[in-house]
């Protein structure tokens, strides 16, 4: 069974979908995948509303390089890395910059994520999993300047993560996976709720998937509002994002994926659309 997953990296630190999958790769199977990502956001979604025009920097835009690998050290546990590389910047004017001595972009290497998942129980049909997950930060890149933060490329946090998954797939190449965890994070950065439903289709020649996800912060204050000192990582960041993803063979070993999404709900980041397009080699030769 063909074993897929993309991973888009948000400036914010936050996934738009976890790095995981309801499959499992089999022992000694596994993927690496090189993927361009591409982001962009004119709105905030802020307290107690909605704003146009991102403050300073007027919109942001959130060019990525992601690496992504996974592995079978078994047919029920795998091993999933993730690194993204990361620049983004703003449509500031100028004059605005000089004056308060900001500048427009910021990139480097955001937060090196590794997990472990185990499938515990399988019985027809379904398959229960389990993961846990480490991000730490690899780039010397910098959260406490201010406003100029606003275009940081990560929290600088280090979190980990803990994640049940159920996976139901027909013969007829349907499946579903849900997703539920927490996010444990260090420094002031607040916790937070992981969750995320996948709806797909996944046969020898194609895969295909549809997705919601959401991530509910246990704390933090609000940009602007009482409590709120200029430190961004601090900040209670929710959201609701939709997606989908697409895969395709090229032989057995190579294939292109490409994905997208918007964000339909937040607080306390961009209203983003994103997509994303990338190169796959599997380890295990498939015949088609």
């Amino acid at each position: 069974m063909l074993a897929f997953v993309t991973a888009i990296s948000l400036s914010s630190g936050a996934y738009a979908q976890t790095p995981l999958s309801g499959f499992m790769q089999g022992k000694n199977g596994g993927n690496v995948a090189f993927s361009a990502n591409h982001e962009n956001y004119g709105e905030v979604y802020l307290v107690p509303e909605k704003i146009d025009g991102v403050p300073i920097f007027n919109s942001v835009t959130v060019n990525s390089f992601n690496i992504y690998a996974s592995y079978g050290f078994s047919d029920k546990l795998d091993v999933i890395v993730n690194l993204p590389f990361i620049r983004t910047a703003g449509s500031a004017n100028q004059d605005v910059l000089n004056d308060l001595g900001f500048q427009n972009s910021r990139e480097g290497a955001q937060d090196i994520s590794a997990f472990l998942k185990y499938e515990f129980a399988k019985k027809g049909n379904l398959s229960l999993q389990g993961s846990f997950g480490i991000s730490t930060p690899l780039g010397d890149y910098k959260v406490d300047e201010g406003l100029q933060s606003i275009i940081a490329i990560g929290n600088r946090a280090t979190t980990f993560n803990a994640i049940a998954l159920a996976h139901y797939k027909l013969a007829n190449g349907f499946f579903v996976t849900g997703q539920a965890g927490y996010s444990l994070r260090s420094t002031e950065v607040p916790d937070a709720v992981l969750s995320q439903l996948k709806l797909g289709w996944a046969k020898k020649r194609f895969y295909a998937d549809a997705y919601l996800a959401n991530q509910t912060s246990t704390g933090g204050v609000d940009i602007l509002r009482p409590g709120f000192t200029g430190f961004f990582p601090a900040t209670q960041v929710n959201f609701t994002r939709i997606g989908a993803n697409v895969y395709a063979p090229l032989d057995g070993n190579f294939g292109i994926n490409a994905g997208g999404g918007t964000t339909i709900g937040g607080r306390n980041l961009g209203k983003a659309n994103f997509f994303s397009f990338g190169f796959v080699y599997n380890f295990k030769y498939r015949e088609y």
